[in-house]
């Protein structure tokens, strides 16, 4: 009798050939009323989705929101109402590599042509010389940092910011726990091309996770953007979050940045309190930008 892990490894093969080759799944009647709601715009020859809404009367704040690893502008479609209703304008957009933005391979994803590409949405939408409130999460929290740092800096194509919000995102290096999953894929190794094949929603995972990497590099310029800006600063926290964990990652948060506000959620609430608690995220948000 053959070894068992032979007859296992000669049945799973097969499949495991199978499986590869399985179109993506179709996308759900919400996804694609999303894809047409929305807009694409070329950067420097990539195509780049983006919503944008125009909302409250009277008003004349704009609001852009940054979303985080590894999914895409849906992120924000709870939220999305209560922010037209508040804000002359909202828009979002997909950053590359993500939802129904390009994604090009080979490519080497950076935070900083991510925040290129904000830069680039806000000039195509005639907004490069008007202040924003930017809204982050994970991911968009990093290239948010990038981007106010070049409002300091008084770096061409800057994006003027009236105001930044955060939420649940790895700022700080020292106090972010990757998942076991995502550091297979950051550092490579035999698992990574499979990983990455079978999980749909990690299709460029290896070189996307490179902003993992990027934040300890350039730690010093993105932490130093946050602790010496003038800029209006807030933090909403789902406290249940395993990657950015409670009350370790909040103690640094309020030791390195005391003039920022905090808005804690409930204790379930956890990496995506976007999603997961929208009105309290929601109230949160509005509460800090009727504040100044």
């Amino acid at each position: 009798m053959k070894e068992w892990w032979i007859q296992v490894g000669l049945l799973g093969i097969p499949l495991l050939a199978v499986y590869l080759h399985i179109p993506p799944p179709q996308l759900s009647p919400e996804l694609r009323s999303w894809k047409t709601s929305g807009r694409f715009f070329t950067y420097k020859g990539l195509s780049i989705f983006y919503q944008d809404s125009w909302g409250a009367v009277g008003s004349s704040e704009v609001v852009v929101l940054l979303h985080g690893f590894p999914t895409s502008s849906h992120d924000w479609y709870k939220i999305w109402e209560g922010l037209t209703q508040r804000f002359h304008r909202v828009i979002a957009l997909d950053f590359l590599g993500f939802g129904f933005s390009d994604k090009p391979r080979p490519h080497h994803y950076s935070i900083f042509e991510q925040a290129s590409i904000v830069e680039g949405l806000l000039g195509h939408l005639g907004l490069q010389n008007q202040r924003v409130n930017l809204l982050s999460h994970d991911y968009g929290d990093t290239v948010a940092q990038e981007l106010l740092y070049r409002y300091k800096h008084n770096r061409t194509g800057r994006v003027l910011i009236n105001s930044l919000c955060l939420s649940n995102g790895g700022i700080f290096p020292e106090t972010h726990h990757p998942t076991l999953l995502q550091k297979l894929l950051k550092d490579g190794g035999p698992m990574a091309p499979i990983l990455t094949r079978l999980m749909n929603f990690f299709f460029f995972a290896r070189g996307l996770l490179q902003y993992i990497n990027q934040r300890k590099k350039h730690r010093d310029r993105w932490v130093g953007a946050l602790t010496s800006t003038a800029v209006p600063l807030h933090f909403i926290y789902g406290p249940s979050d395993p990657v950015n964990p409670h009350p370790e990652f909040m103690n640094l948060y309020k030791k390195m940045l005391p003039q920022s506000t905090v808005s804690i959620l409930d204790d379930h609430i956890s990496h995506y309190p976007q999603l997961e608690d929208p009105m309290g995220f929601l109230n949160a948000y509005l509460n800090f930008i009727n504040s100044f």
